[in-house]
C-alpha cells in the first residue's frame, strides 16, 4: 500500500479509500451487501493496507455506518490507526429538520453518526451536497463547532460548483473557523467536467481530492454496457443509467479495455491508474463487492501509464452537462 497526506493536512491516509455505500441493507438498494458479506471485504481492505474508509449517514439510512463501526470493533482495528470519513445532508427522516446543513440537523446528525460508528470522533466529517436553504455562515459556524467540540478532526465537502466551495471557505475564513480540507467529487475518465474549475481551485488552495465513482459505477469495468448489464447493480442502479448513457461514454470504456489488454491489466486497474496519475487526487473512493475488486484497485498503485497511453484514454472525451450535484 502507498500512503500520502490528506490534502495539505498532517493526516496520513492510504492512496485508496474504501467506500462503504455497498455495505448495508438490501431494503435500501437491491445490490447492497448485507453485514455477513460486508465484514470480510472490510477485513480484506484493512489487510491490504487500506486505512481510509468512507461512509455516509444516508447509506442504507444508517446501516452502512453501523456495519463499519461493528467491523472496526470486531476486527480489532485500533481506532488510532483507522481514518473514518462520513457525511451528512440528505434526508434521514420525514421531518423537515431531518435534512440539510442547518445547525439543528447538524447537531443531531453528528451525534447519530458517532453512535452508529461506535466512536467518539470522526476523522473527516463531510457535507454531502451544497445546501441552498441554509446561509453559508451558519453552515460553516456549525461545522466549526463540531470541530471545536472534538467530534470531528477535519471537514470535507462533496459535489458542488467551485464558486460554492469558495463561498463556504470564505465564510469560514471570515470567522477564523475550520475550513474544508477535501473535496469528494464526481471524477473519472467518462466524466471530467471537474477539470474546468474545481480541480484547479483544489490544487491552488491545497484541498485534497477523493473522487467518488472512479470507475463510473461499472461503466469503465464493462459491467454497464450499451445494451446489457452484467451485474445486479448495473441492472438496478438507476443513478448509473442517468450518469452514463452517451455513445462517447461507452467508446471510452472500450478504449480502457484496449489499453488494459495491451498492459495485461484489468479494466478497473487501468482506469484507476489513470486517476491516480492526476496530481490533485489524494485517494479515489473505491467500491468493492468482491475480493477481486480490491485486488484490482491495489494493483493500480503500481501501474504507471505513460503519456501516450494517457492521451489515448483521454482523447475520446466529450463535454457533459454537470452531473452528480443533486
Amino acid at each position: 500500500m502507498q500512503y500520502t497526506r490528506l490534502g495539505s493536512t498532517g493526516l496520513t491516509v492510504s492512496r485508496l479509500c474504501l467506500g462503504t455505500m455497498t455495505y448495508g441493507s438490501k431494503q435500501w438498494r437491491q445490490w447492497v451487501l448485507e453485514e455477513a458479506d460486508s465484514i470480510p471485504l472490510i477485513k480484506k481492505a484493512w489487510d491490504l493496507g487500506i486505512n481510509f474508509f468512507d461512509t455516509a449517514d444516508m447509506y442504507s439510512l444508517g446501516v452502512s455506518e453501523e456495519i463499519l463501526g461493528r467491523a472496526i470493533k470486531s476486527l480489532g482495528i485500533p481506532r488510532d490507526r483507522v481514518v473514518i470519513a462520513t457525511k451528512l445532508f440528505n434526508p434521514m427522516g420525514d421531518d423537515p429538520n431531518h435534512k440539510g446543513l442547518g445547525r439543528k440537523h447538524l447537531h443531531h446528525a453528528i451525534n447519530d453518526s458517532l453512535r452508529r460508528l461506535q466512536t467518539d470522533y470522526i476523522d473527516l466529517y463531510q457535507i454531502h451536497r451544497y445546501d441552498y436553504d441554509t446561509p453559508a455562515e451558519e453552515v460553516m459556524d456549525g461545522l466549526n463547532s463540531v470541530v471545536k467540540q472534538g467530534k470531528a478532526l477535519y471537514l470535507g465537502a462533496s459535489s458542488m460548483y467551485a464558486w460554492q466551495l469558495a463561498k463556504l471557505q470564505h465564510a469560514a475564513e471570515k470567522n477564523h473557523g475550520a475550513k474544508f480540507v477535501t473535496m469528494q467529487n464526481h471524477y473519472n475518465l467518462a466524466y471530467r467536467e471537474e477539470e474546468r474549475e474545481m480541480i484547479p481551485y483544489c490544487l491552488d488552495t491545497g484541498i485534497g481530492m477523493i473522487p467518488w465513482s472512479p470507475l463510473g459505477r461499472g461503466l469503465l469495468t464493462g459491467s454497464l454496457k450499451r445494451d446489457s448489464k452484467d451485474s445486479l447493480r448495473a441492472q438496478t442502479d438507476d443513478i448509473a443509467q442517468k450518469l452514463y448513457s452517451r455513445d462517447s461514454d461507452f467508446l471510452i470504456a472500450d478504449r480502457v479495455a484496449e489499453v488494459a489488454q495491451q498492459r495485461g491489466a484489468s479494466r478497473a486497474t487501468t482506469a484507476l491508474a489513470w486517476l491516480l496519475s492526476k496530481r490533485a487526487v489524494t485517494a479515489p473512493i473505491i467500491g468493492a463487492s468482491k475480493v477481486q475488486h480490491l485486488e484490482d484497485a491495489v494493483a493500480a498503485l503500481d501501474l504507471k501509464l505513460d503519456t501516450t497511453e494517457i492521451a489515448k484514454l483521454e482523447e475520446l472525451y466529450e463535454p457533459h452537462p454537470i452531473l452528480g450535484h443533486s
